[in-house]
């Protein structure tokens, strides 16, 4: 009962955290005050959230990678992959071996092995982290995609080497080739079973459809199940579970570019999701919060166990730790950068106002976050010896600090680098480009089928006239040019004349569905016929709710 009542107020904790956030006058990112509604429950339930990282990891991981990788930009991914690759691999195997040696430097008690393990976990960065800070903000689309396609990527480097340092660390063996060869197959069989796993799961589900039809439940259930079904089939292929539910939303993008499903169903599937991720992605920084006194409690016992006067002075040792890795982010993006630039124009990046912001944002949205808890929390207890794991509570200690410092640090500074970025909302000139070329390819498509109906409805109605036709079909066109958000930019009269008439349009559906309410209550109608006709008035509505 009282695990069921803990549900209860984390998602308690999170509808009250979106709402807050909307309603303070200042701007607090949304992650942190949902810690602090963490930590808040925390002091109310004894028990708490029982965290198992490989229960944690099937539950969250999973749909959120899925989801981020099926709404990424494939172009900008495909653009962008290169910088992606050098922080999502590069980067990871280069903080592990410097941090790692430093970690041994500043605290001998921790071996070198459990050093650069700790270091591995704390290489990746956290998608949900980064888009629950930034993703509001006046980020360049370009350093977003970079974040992102980082943080799905680099979880499969990070998690192998932490896998490979524990097991030096507990066996005291270390083999180049073992861990050359698991990497490789982690990755390759991950990426191969996501893709895979989708393909198979919707040619199955395109059967089905051309001999019993669709159905919208099915349709919605189906890709809720996906990632976790490539998730633990890759999991039980002993592959990146973490990379197979990525290249599934991946797979899930490319096939929604062909598939032909209902606009129902698209719109149900599109809420659905929404919903999922923001009750996810609330959770999971909720239940990091109601981690966090219990990991803290101890703090005191576990400092003075390693020599230290003081909790401050661990707390001190994690704000140098993510200084650091700051810094390396920083360093590894500068000198990055400058290869991309240099192979693409054979000349070095001159780096301006600019692309020094770039810099800094790509530094400071090296957030930490639920991989790195969720591995930290997965160090073993004993050794094979019987032994207990040699600091274990400082590891875990030092991991959660630099998550806390991490997320304030981007959620403080960040906003302060984009501060004068003004974020357009009217479309840019690319892309009324792209708008009007697919105008342009939609009306000599369906040309030949529009004089088609013609001679169709003449055949059924002899008095309709072509100019009448072609006035109707000019005017449908005008509205979806409108709806793809050309009309602001469109000259002449008629754009005026659509806003006028969906604004009277808009106005004529209010007073229709007030009405219907004020027939139910009066009984006039049933509740059901009023509930049957707002629904079908409100899909009419959907098509013009853009008018301000």
């Amino acid at each position: 009962m009282e695990t069921i009542t803990l549900i209860f107020f984390i998602i308690l904790a999170i509808f009250i955290s979106g709402i807050l956030t909307r309603v303070i006058p200042f701007n607090i990112p949304l992650p942190l005050v949902q810690i602090f509604f963490g930590g808040v429950i925390s002091f109310f339930f004894d028990k708490g959230v029982p965290l198992e990282p490989h229960m944690f990891f099937l539950i969250f991981i999973p749909p959120l990678l899925f989801l981020d990788g099926w709404q990424i930009s494939n172009f900008e991914l495909k653009k962008e992959w290169f910088n992606i690759f050098q922080l999502s691999v590069g980067l990871v195997v280069f903080t592990m071996v410097v941090l790692g040696f430093l970690i041994n430097f500043l605290i001998p008690g921790i071996p070198l092995a459990i050093a650069f393990a700790l270091a591995a976990i704390l290489s990746p960065t956290d998608p949900v982290a980064v888009s629950g800070i930034a993703g509001k903000l006046p980020v360049s689309k370009r350093v977003m995609s970079v974040l992102e396609g980082e943080a799905l990527f680099n979880d499969a480097t990070g998690l192998v080497a932490f896998k490979m340092a524990i097991l030096v660390a507990v066996t005291g063996t270390f083999s180049t080739t073992e861990a050359v060869g698991s990497f490789i197959w982690v990755v390759s069989v991950g990426v191969i079973t996501g893709i895979l796993t989708t393909w198979i799961l919707y040619l199955s589900r395109k059967k089905v459809i051309q001999k019993y039809g669709e159905e919208l439940g099915s349709e919605v259930m189906l890709s809720l199940l996906i990632p976790f079904v490539s998730y633990l089939v890759a999991e039980r292929l002993h592959a990146s579970g973490v990379l197979s539910a990525v290249a599934s939303g991946i797979t899930m993008s490319r096939l929604e570019l062909s598939e032909s499903a209902n606009p129902m169903t698209r719109m149900r599937r599109t809420a659905i999701w929404d919903t999922a991720k923001f009750i996810l992605n609330g959770a999971i920084f909720v239940i990091l919060g109601e981690q966090l006194p219990n990991i803290f409690k101890n703090s005191i016992v576990v400092a003075s166990e390693y020599g230290y006067h003081n909790v401050f002075d661990v707390i001190f040792l994690a704000l140098f730790i993510c200084f650091i890795l700051i810094f390396i982010r920083f360093f590894w993006v500068v000198i990055s950068l400058n290869l991309t630039f240099f192979i693409k124009h054979k000349y070095r990046l001159v780096l301006n106002d600019e692309n020094l912001r770039d810099i800094f944002l790509v530094s400071l949205g090296g957030v930490r976050g639920t991989v790195t808890l969720a591995g930290v929390l997965s160090f073993p207890l004993l050794l094979p010896s019987g032994s207990t794991f040699p600091a274990r509570d400082l590891t875990i200690l030092l991991a959660a600090t630099v998550i806390i410092i991490s997320i304030i640090v981007a959620s403080v500074f960040i906003p302060m680098i984009v501060k004068d970025k003004v974020e357009s909302k009217k479309q840019s000139g690319h892309d009324f480009k792209i708008s009007k070329l697919v105008i342009e390819l939609s009306r000599s498509k369906s040309e030949e089928s529009l004089s088609d109906l013609y001679v169709q409805f003449k055949e059924i109605d002899s008095s309709l006239g072509e100019e009448e036709y072609l006035e109707l079909v000019n005017r449908l066109w005008l509205e979806i040019e409108e709806s793809l958000n050309l009309g602001e930019n469109s000259e002449g009269s008629h754009s005026h004349k659509i806003i006028i008439e969906k604004k009277v349009r808009k106005s004529i559906i209010e007073a229709t569905r007030k009405s219907i309410y004020t027939l139910a209550i009066k009984r006039d109608i049933s509740d059901v016929e009023a509930r049957d006709m707002v629904r079908r008035l409100d899909f009419y509505d959907v098509g013009f709710n853009n008018v301000k």
